[in-house]
């Protein structure tokens, strides 16, 4: 994972990413035992970690940025069940066989799957359930930058027999919320590079273009992968 991708992003990041809704959190809780405890590798700011803290699961969130650890401390706060971890996909540092459920949401595309694989089989229970879910448009042709694999792409060549489902997930955006979720994007330039402002004025045209009312929408699907994956 290029852990630095997102340093000088989390908080717009925390401010403006889409979540996942509630009955894409509903199945993944319904297939885990009741005293589950998960493992959510590249927490990031803690929009899905928080979804299953509030249930009540024991979770550790695995984030190596620290700019998106902040912004996880902030999020995770009112969990005392959850615990954050410095650590990658990788090398997540937890004990061997400490974790039965291991999630990672719009994430995959950022791992080195063959590695992360074999952290799964090292953390993981006896018949170990990954998750890997994600936000993408029905059409599901996203091609990221960052020479990485798209969420989808990723998953296709993580997983050998997925379960797949899909729910759907309308994100609302007001001008403040759309701006800052493009800059929240890891590729997009920052305030001090090279066409910044022309990125800002070039969403504010699609907001200006797009928008009913002062609202614009986004219908995504959020696509939710499991396997067990033997230790």
């Amino acid at each position: 994972m290029n852990k630095e991708a997102f340093t000088g992003k989390a908080e717009a990041y925390a401010k403006a990413r889409p979540g996942y809704p509630e009955a894409a959190i509903d199945y993944i809780c319904g297939l885990v035992p009741e005293n589950a405890v998960f493992a959510d590798i590249g927490a990031g700011t803690g929009k899905f970690t928080e979804c299953i803290a509030k249930h009540g699961y024991k979770i550790f969130a695995v984030e190596p940025n620290v700019d998106m650890r902040a912004e996880l401390e902030k999020t995770l706060a009112p969990y005392p069940n959850a615990v954050i971890i410095n650590g990658t996909a990788e090398a997540t540092t937890l004990p061997d066989n400490s974790v039965n459920v291991i999630t990672c949401a719009q994430a995959l595309g950022w791992f080195d799957l063959s590695a992360f694989m074999t952290e799964c089989r090292r953390i993981g229970n006896l018949d170990t359930t990954v998750f890997s879910l994600y936000n993408g448009t029905p059409e599901d042709n996203f091609t990221p930058g960052n020479h990485r694999l798209s969420s989808k792409q990723a998953a296709e060549q993580f997983f050998l027999n997925p379960t797949v489902r899909e729910f759907q997930n309308v994100i609302l955006n007001t001008r403040e919320r759309w701006i800052q979720s493009r800059i929240s994007i890891s590729d997009s330039p920052k305030p001090s590079e090279l066409g910044y402002d022309a990125y800002i004025a070039e969403s504010n045209a699609i907001f200006d273009r797009e928008n009913v009312d002062g609202v614009l929408q986004r219908d995504f699907v959020t696509k939710v992968y499991s396997e067990r994956v033997r230790t």
